[in-house]
């Protein structure tokens, strides 16, 4: 038998309940590495998603905690998508995927993980990159650490 590691995961696992606040706010005020930032603008940021649905998942989030899409300011939504439309082209040149799936998870039904600070999700995908292990194991295989797609991205960020 095959064995697949994620020790990642094991901190999400344990330390789920234990997080308090916001987890953008909180990363936010963090060093890049640690909060896994990989780009700060004047009114949003971009960073690896720590639990991701591919390589590369990158979220675009803005400083103001803000749960409605609605409440975000025009320069606020701006940026974001700004920000958005360049993390497209850092992962093409860095990671050259074969498209993107770019959105908003509006709420708990919509599959929002988190609700109270809205955010923009950018993942980066492959022919095949959906496969029997999430259907049959529950698992998914992440092929590089956060941190070192972190820094990747940082570093071909324009």
């Amino acid at each position: 038998m095959k064995q697949l590691w994620a020790p990642w995961r094991l901190e999400y696992i344990q330390g789920a309940d234990e997080q308090e606040g916001c987890v953008f706010c909180r990363a936010a005020g963090l060093a890049d590495e640690e909060g896994l930032v990989v780009h700060r603008g004047e009114r949003a940021y971009v960073l690896v998603n720590r639990f991701p649905y591919a390589s590369g998942h990158l979220m675009v989030a803005g400083y103001r905690h803000e749960g409605d899409f609605a409440g975000l300011d025009a320069e606020e939504a701006l940026e974001i998508h700004r920000l958005a439309s360049t993390a497209l082209g850092v992962l093409a040149q860095t990671m050259r995927p074969q498209g993107f799936n770019v959105g908003w998870n509006l709420g708990r039904v919509a599959g929002a993980g988190v609700v109270d600070h809205v955010h923009l999700h950018v993942v980066p995908r492959w022919a095949g990159d959906t496969n029997f292990m999430p259907v049959l194991a529950d698992v998914k295989i992440m092929p590089e650490a956060l941190e070192a797609t972190r820094r990747k991205l940082a570093d071909a960020w324009p």
